[in-house]
């Protein structure tokens, strides 16, 4: 079934929270159709262009620790979320839920999906991290998973909290350990955050010491 002109997909279903979730992913990664130069207008190369269509380990980490984190009365912003995994769950806890991206196609997907799990259109904000959304507001929760995975990752994530947490904010980040939290920690303490990290299995078939950790910071 295409997604949009030049991509294939399928549905995938997960137990999240003890919760059924389908989804639609891509078929494969190996896929790169971009006829109107999105990817070029975006600043994503042919090469990362496909890996937001696919449920990544961190993504299930963090849509698992939503399935029970305490969200009554928060304002939430999902980071680069993909196929929005971690903000389905969220909605239909009846949070007050924003997810954010800035792949041309992670909004259709993320209405697809909802619209799959019979669950209301989420708020979707097209959020490059280096720009500055003033209309976005601030939030008291802010989630991401996989999303230090370049080295200059860390630096843009602590300028979106600075523009966009409020004073007393969690954040709450799912990382596969590629080694660039520790400047994202760095930034934040300098922030006023306090840090916690619980390190836990990414996959199935790991065996402790973990390397992947969920990352909690509060203020």
């Amino acid at each position: 079934m295409p997604a949009s002109p030049g991509y294939l997909t399928r549905h995938l279903s997960l137990i999240l929270g003890g919760d059924q979730y389908r989804l639609r992913v891509l078929r494969d990664l190996q896929q790169f159709s971009d006829p109107e130069g999105s990817a070029e207008r975006a600043g994503i190369s042919s090469s990362l262009w496909p890996l937001f269509g696919n449920i990544w380990p961190a993504g299930r980490v963090l849509a698992e620790t939503m399935s029970k984190f305490e969200v009554s009365g928060k304002r939430i912003l999902e980071l680069g979320c993909g196929l929005g995994l971690s903000s389905l769950v969220l909605q239909r806890r009846h949070a007050d839920i924003t997810a954010s991206d800035h792949h041309p196609l992670a909004r259709s997907f993320l209405a697809y999906n909802a619209a799959l799990n019979a669950l209301p259109e989420i708020v979707y904000r097209d959020l490059p991290w280096e720009g500055d959304d003033v209309a976005l507001g601030r939030f008291d929760l802010i989630i991401g998973s996989d999303v230090l995975y370049q080295r200059d990752h860390a630096s843009l994530l602590a300028g979106v909290m600075k523009r966009h947490a409020r004073r007393e904010c969690e954040v709450v980040i799912a990382d596969s350990g590629r080694g660039n939290a520790n400047t994202l920690s760095r930034e934040l303490i300098g922030d006023g955050y306090s840090v916690s990290a619980e390190r836990c299995r990414f996959e199935a078939e790991e065996s402790p010491p973990f390397r992947g950790r969920v990352l909690s910071y509060r203020r």
